[in-house]
């Protein structure tokens, strides 16, 4: 089977997009080259790129950049000389790796299959309730109740994380959970100010934490001057408020999971498909 056989699967089992021009598509490599298999991974890095190479699979099928740049160009376009880059492509070119972003298809699937990688590989699948929080984008879990350092001990096992930091008093006991996107300005839902209200992403996750019982957010990533303040502020007058920053890519991690056992789906018995975890980007002392 060509590699391109295997993306048009992964197109056809997704949305389809009219006029598509954002970041999803090849990044590297000859995609009608016969496929000796596929790695899953959230992130294309080196060490990712040389496992790959170690199973002796050609085709990574990766959900974040390659190359250091929001839009994702399959080449380094700084105006300057980047050694990383070029050797990190050496070592793509010289093995006949290619690569395949699938990020803004992989969101607009109903369900988004990012997540729905998290909520199965956390194991809150029957936690899942019918969000009214209001928050866009966002997925509710009634979970049983456990401490604020409870959630955060799950958290770091269950992801493999070198640690993970955590907002709220930790013996508090939580169940209401939400996890939601990206905190900072403009990122996620509508920012607008009329009539003296002033509303954005940030005020959506106050609001359905003072007025929908929601006491804990896991969010991607984060700046901490609107509703971890707020977050903050609560846990220090007494009340139940907390947030857990995995961050973004660890946030994610299992979304990559769960793409080699659609894959696998989609591919059937004819190429082995295997995910590549990716360790912690973070180190603690």
């Amino acid at each position: 089977m060509k590699i391109k056989e295997i993306v048009r699967r992964i197109e056809e089992y997704h949305p389809f997009v009219q006029d598509y021009k954002g970041c999803d598509g090849y990044k590297a490599g000859n995609p009608d080259d016969e496929c000796t298999g596929v790695a899953c991974a959230l992130v294309p890095t080196y060490e990712v790129i040389k496992k790959t190479i170690d199973l002796g699979y050609n085709f990574l099928y990766v959900h974040e950049p390659s190359y250091y740049m929001s839009p994702d160009y399959p080449e380094w376009r700084g105006d300057f000389k980047n050694s990383v880059y070029e050797q990190k492509r050496a070592l793509i070119d010289m093995n006949g790796l290619v690569i395949y972003r699938d990020h803004d298809h992989a969101h607009m699937h109903q369900p988004d299959s990012i997540f729905a990688g998290v909520t199965k590989y956390f194991g809150w699948e029957s936690y899942a309730v019918e969000n009214d929080t209001g928050i866009w984008g966002s997925y509710l879990y009634e979970v049983p109740e456990m401490t604020v350092r409870e959630m955060n001990d799950f958290l770091i096992r269950t992801i493999r994380l070198n640690g993970c930091r955590f907002i709220g008093n930790p013996e508090d006991k939580i169940h209401r959970i939400a996890i939601v996107g990206h905190l900072f300005p403009g990122g996620f839902g509508e920012t607008k100010e009329e009539n003296g209200y002033f509303t954005d992403y940030s005020t959506d996750i106050i609001r359905a934490m003072e007025t929908r019982g929601l006491q804990a957010i896991i969010p991607g990533e984060v700046i901490e001057w609107n509703v971890l303040s707020y977050i903050s502020d609560a846990a220090a007058m007494g009340k139940t408020a907390a947030c857990f920053n995995i961050g973004h890519f660890s946030f994610e991690e299992m979304g990559a999971r769960y793409a080699a056992d659609w894959i696998k789906d989609l591919a059937g018995d004819e190429v082995p498909v295997k995910y590549i975890p990716r360790e912690d980007l973070w180190s603690f002392q």
